[in-house]
């Protein structure tokens, strides 16, 4: 008996520890977005900061800031105080914070704060308000002219134009070639916001016209999604154009401000079109379109007359076997309106090509094995273009300039990692916010071309300073086809123990415009990465072919069959683990969400003997039920494509479950219809396996907000249970 108590306060005493243990760990609470101390163990940052002109301005919650570049110094502009004061003699309503507030045509006395249900002009000399206008957008934020003078966003039923230099307000149903009702919207982002699309309505340069998109979609079906917050629940019915069904059909109005009147370019057809990547001429008089077949194999870009709406001409075309994807507008010159940047990536990457107004190709200004990101913006004079690229690696983020005239490069950042930057409006200045995977956050002023002092904005602390946290660990190993560089991170327990065996938990995404692996702040190991590694597993995520970044072969090899690459990539990753004398190849589980939620059901499927638990989050079961714009760039459609749209289809390899599988679906997902989760559980029920199954209502495509906490927890649980 006596041997018995002993060994019993011994377990006690070791429960004790673990318990003072675990407390010392951080928690979902900690790690999680949405978490009650989720903001203090994130890298501290400033929000809102902005150019006014060359005048940096720096927002906070009770005061707002001009920093002068040069050498740091730091004026007040505005206090909260003096705001409400203000306006406490107008109509009583109150600004919260000065975080989405922003200046009208490089002027820092004309400040526009945003207040509910209006938008409030405020005066920071006088410290007066000088005017204010409705505003109630639907499902669209606004859209500036570039004086910010004048503003547009949807309304119901149509658009709303306020032009401050005038002091009108006008609400107009521009109405067009197809009778109105119910399917028709005007001003949002169409396409399912593919090609780079995020948002409906582009204002001309000189701010006289206002082009927008109208969309008819009543002939699209409609998807019967449910909305429970009623006694009695009620239809909330979605158009969601399946692949190889009817889609919408698109119009490009222009809105003149002047007369009051709109036209429609008289574009082709626009059924089975699609039309992107609207660019004004910097006269105001042109409208570039960059336009595709519903195959996006073939791009036409195509000017218009916007006055008339007259075709003017097709200026180019770009064809491919597989798919044409562009992303990006035109890029104008400045300072000469016969010269546009287009970019592409024929060569294999995305690169800079300098064309003239006629379509004409003076010099390609970029080449070689990496690609550009994003365009941010010219100096002065036109002279230097600048550009984001990935030139130094593909874990890497730098602001670059070329000249336009030479086409000759140089790097501007001046530190490894992930940039990202706003140019001043002539071009001398940059703010640099940016992070490598020791380094949380560094946001730097400084000049372009590299004279001057540095002025320092913030240098975040380690958020975890203090904390156990686990390691992270970055390699390579070889992609499936035995050639190709793939990325990894690897996330351990602090404590790891290389004579001890872990469970592993393998984080997955793998589709297209996704990069998981980066050179930021802990190799973008996320907060559950860290979570699930104080609980004793090994978390390993991996970067395959279908992936973004790595330019137009490491991407389009998927084509057709999406899942199958990107699964034999992801089971090289598993070999890989296998080689490691410290992994319990006995417990290998998955997780994704989305693509990844797809991923994670294919390889329990594919690979039943490999993978004793999975959370797939709402996934893509059946790339038919997907919509129209993604589903056919990268499939086909299932007419044209009836094998590649079979082999991918997992409701046909239900009866293959072996493994622990929960599937996590939202009950309101407008992307990933809830049909694809049902249906794979029915798929289950009659092949007699077993996954489990677990819906958020009132969620769409992903749980946000104080539910996610709730989401990570029930993903932890099943892996902790079943792992």
């Amino acid at each position: 008996m006596k041997r018995l108590m002993a060994s019993c306060m011994a377990i006690a005493l070791t429960m004790t520890g673990m318990t003072a243990q675990d407390d010392n760990k951080l928690t979902l609470e900690d790690l999680i977005p949405g978490g009650e101390r989720y903001v203090a163990h994130i890298p501290e940052n400033i929000y809102g900061l902005q150019w006014c002109g060359d005048v940096c301005i720096k927002p906070g919650i009770d005061t707002l800031y001009a920093i002068d570049p040069a050498d740091g110094r730091t004026t007040i502009l505005a206090t909260r105080d003096d705001v409400n004061r203000a306006l406490a003699g107008t109509d009583g309503s109150k600004m919260s914070a000065f975080y989405y507030s922003r200046f009208r045509n490089g002027d820092t006395s004309q400040l526009e704060l945003m207040t509910p249900g209006k938008i409030i002009t405020y005066d920071t000399g006088s410290k007066t308000v000088t005017g204010t206008a409705l505003f109630d957008p639907v499902d669209a934020g606004i859209d500036y002219a570039g004086d910010m003078q004048r503003l547009a966003y949807p309304i119901s039923g149509g658009l709303r134009a306020i032009d401050y230099s005038s002091g009108s307000e006008r609400d107009f149903i521009p109405g067009g070639i197809m009778s109105e009702g119910e399917g028709i919207v005007y001003g949002t982002a169409v396409h399912r916001n593919e090609f780079g699309i995020d948002k409906g309505t582009f204002w001309s340069p000189d701010g006289s016209r206002l082009a927008f998109y109208r969309m008819d979609e009543s002939m699209v079906t409609e998807y019967p999604l449910i909305d429970i917050d009623h006694r009695i629940a009620r239809e909330a019915p979605i158009r969601y154009p399946m692949a190889g069904m009817t889609s919408h059909r698109v119009q490009v109005g222009v809105y003149d401000s002047a007369t009051g009147n709109t036209i429609y370019l008289k574009t082709a057809d626009p059924t089975d079109r699609y039309f992107t990547n609207v660019t004004w001429s910097p006269d105001s008089k042109k409208i570039y379109i960059q336009e595709l077949n519903r195959d996006q194999n073939h791009m036409q870009l195509i000017r218009y007359d916007a006055a008339t709406g007259e075709m003017e001409g097709i200026l180019f075309e770009e064809r491919h076997p597989k798919y044409v994807e562009p992303q990006h507008p035109l890029t104008f010159v400045k300072g000469d309106d016969d010269k546009f940047i287009y970019q592409s990536q024929r060569d294999g990457y995305n690169h800079l090509y300098l064309y003239d107004t006629d379509g004409r190709l003076i010099r390609q200004l970029t080449s070689g094995q990496w690609l550009v990101n994003s365009i941010v913006g010219f100096d002065d004079d036109g002279k230097y273009l600048y550009y984001m690229a990935n030139k130094e690696g593909p874990l890497q983020r730098d602001l670059y300039r070329v000249n336009v005239r030479n086409g000759k490069s140089e790097r501007i950042t001046r530190h490894d990692g992930v940039h990202s930057v706003m140019l001043s409006a002539s071009g001398k200045y940059v703010i640099d916010s940016y992070t490598a995977h020791d380094v949380p956050r560094v946001i730097d002023i400084y000049r372009t071309d590299g004279r001057g002092k540095t002025v320092n904005l913030l240098t975040s602390a380690d958020p975890y300073r203090g904390e156990e946290t686990a390691t992270v660990e970055v390699g390579t190993i070889k992609a499936a086809d035995g050639v190709t560089d793939l990325y990894y991170t690897m996330t351990k327990p602090s404590d790891f123990d290389p004579a001890k065996k872990y469970p592993v938990i393998i984080y997955v995404y793998g589709g297209p415009h996704l990069q998981l692996i980066s050179d930021v702040w802990r190799w973008a190991s996320s907060g559950w990465y860290n979570y699930m590694a104080g609980k004793g597993y090994i978390v390993f995520c991996l970067d395959n072919r279908g992936s973004s970044n790595r330019g137009l072969e490491f991407e389009n090899c998927t084509f057709r069959h999406l899942g199958i690459e990107e699964c034999r990539d992801q089971m090289q990753g598993v070999e890989f683990l296998k080689s490691l004398p410290y992994i319990d190849t006995g417990r290998i589980g998955v997780h994704g969400w989305s693509f990844g939620g797809h991923m994670t059901t294919a390889l329990m499927l594919r690979h039943p003997d490999t993978f004793k638990a999975g959370v797939a989050g709402g996934p893509v079961i059946d790339w038919a039920l997907y919509e129209v714009m993604y589903g056919e760039r990268y499939m086909d459609t299932p007419q044209d494509n009836p094998e590649g749209y079979d082999e991918t289809n997992l409701n046909k390899l239900a009866d293959r479950l072996k493994g622990k599988l929960l599937i996590i679906h939202d009950y309101n997902d407008k992307t990933c219809v809830p049909q694809h989760t049902l249906g794979f559980i029915k798929s289950c029920v009659d092949s007699r396996t077993y996954p489990d199954l677990f819906i958020y209502p009132g969620h769409d495509h992903n749980v946000i907000g104080r539910d996610r906490v709730h989401l990570y927890k029930k993903i932890s649980d099943y892996f902790i249970e079943n792992l």
